[in-house]
């Protein structure tokens, strides 16, 4: 359990400057004679890594309810905000390396505009997989944002999982939704419940579960597309000599220079298609964690079991439903769920050898650092009728087409809870130790 400490919202008094897409998509890097500036707009399509930005709204999918439609039960299940470098560290710590070892040479050369900022170093100083004021800020905001949209709802519970900087996000959040009452709500970890497996983290709980092969499928793709940009920049600075894995770090570095800054040199030094490899880097690492049915991964089953706690809240099956749930997690928590109904995947998984322009399962527009999954159920009048659900990803409605039934149906992206049930038959099969569960994740079965 945690308190949260009224003197953590004091540490959101830094002048920032917000990333905004929509700004950002006006602005140009591209000096003249630069044949590599990033256009802004790019800096949104970083994959996992991204800034937090709002996800494109669906063409012809309403953004809001009909007039008469009244929500009334909403359950938010939110990313942390953005935070230092996990397994990347090690890359960018050997660019940081490279450059100082070639700081001589790099005096004497004649640079691009873009890579004029070498010559005065480069530092980085981020603390692996902590939550950066820009995080904090993202959560910050998003409380007020998400209090001025559902005004009349609370809470007095906020659940997390256990991992510090997804606690943090939690606090943020709760600093800016609920203002100086937070220190009134309690907060609470996935270890602090009794369920065999959590609807939060259920990768967690599953012994057989790893992302190994997927990160070694990520960096084959790693392995095709870098050693190409490595020989650009070498060619911008001779006698430096970047490795493949220097050139990794400085793609890790211009989003996680983002989180800690909201800008970053490297991105104006990496072309719009470098950056659009890098997304697909990660598009497939986690498109390979959030699993295919269709290969047996473990992802759409462990993603069952937020399916089912969403179903029993909005059913009210146990009978003491609350109007308001607010947990936080990670891109996982997000991704797995989605996965199970098969909302967000191409028909085959991403592959290494090829980068598909067009494809449904894009991190940048579902799981960016602070994204947000809101489910809402609502009742109207006339324009529905009985208990519908409503999904809002990153705050655009991502049509429920498992169970849409009606043109109305497919107009607001929603269905009728009753539907949805009846979609989500597999989720709702699924038990802990049931022979599902343990053929896929029990190393005895």
């Amino acid at each position: 359990m945690y308190l949260l400490n009224p003197a953590i919202l004091s540490l959101l008094q830094v002048p920032l400057s917000p990333f905004n897409a929509e700004q950002a998509a006006l602005e140009y890097d591209v000096a003249p004679g630069d044949q590599h500036g990033v256009r802004r707009n790019d800096l949104s399509n970083l994959a996992t890594l991204s800034p937090y930005h709002d996800a494109p709204h669906v063409p012809e999918v309403s953004v809001d309810l009909p007039d008469d439609c009244t929500v009334d039960q909403v359950m938010l299940l939110h990313r942390h905000g953005s935070r230092g470098p996990e397994s990347e560290q090690k890359y960018v710590l050997e660019l940081v390396d490279s450059l100082d070892r070639a700081r001589d040479i790099i005096q004497t050369a004649h640079l691009p505009s873009n890579l004029q900022f070498l010559k005065k170093g480069y530092e980085y100083h981020l603390i692996p997989q902590e939550l950066t004021i820009v995080g904090r800020q993202e959560l910050f905001d998003h409380g007020v944002e998400f209090a001025l949209r559902y005004p009349t709802f609370s809470a007095d519970v906020v659940m997390s999982s256990p991992v510090q900087r997804v606690v943090d996000s939690s606090l943020f959040f709760a600093g800016g939704f609920f203002g100086l009452a937070a220190e009134n709500i309690t907060f609470l970890t996935v270890n602090d419940l009794g369920d065999p497996v959590s609807w939060i983290t259920p990768w967690k709980f599953c012994p057989k579960y790893t992302e190994e092969g997927y990160h070694k499928t990520a960096s084959e793709w790693a392995n095709k597309y870098a050693p190409s940009i490595a020989h650009r920049l070498n060619e911008l600075l001779p006698g430096v000599g970047l490795s493949v894995d220097d050139t990794r770090g400085a793609l890790y570095a211009c989003p996680f220079d983002l989180a800690a800054r909201n800008e970053s040199p490297w991105c104006d030094v990496l072309s719009p298609r470098e950056l659009r490899e890098l997304e697909y880097e990660y598009d497939i690492l986690m498109d390979g964690v959030s699993g295919h049915a269709s290969r047996g991964d473990p992802g759409p089953l462990l993603g069952a079991f937020y399916i089912k706690k969403l179903i029993e809240r909005f059913t009210n099956t146990t009978g003491d439903a609350r109007p308001l749930y607010l947990e936080f997690g990670h891109d996982t928590s997000i991704l797995m769920p989605l996965s199970t109904m098969g909302l967000n995947k191409d028909t085959l998984p991403l592959s290494p050898h090829h980068m598909p322009m067009h494809r449904k399962f894009r991190t940048s527009q579902q799981a960016p650092f602070a994204a947000n999954m809101v489910w809402e159920k609502f009742s109207c009048k006339k324009s529905f009728a009985g208990p519908q659900i409503r999904l809002l990803l990153n705050r655009a409605t991502f049509p429920l087409t498992i169970c849409d039934k009606s043109e109305e149906d497919r107009k607001y992206g929603t269905c009728a809870l009753s539907e949805f049930v009846k979609a989500n038959e597999y989720s709702r099969s699924i038990h802990y130790h049931s022979e599902s569960w343990n053929a896929t994740c029990e190393h005895n079965a």
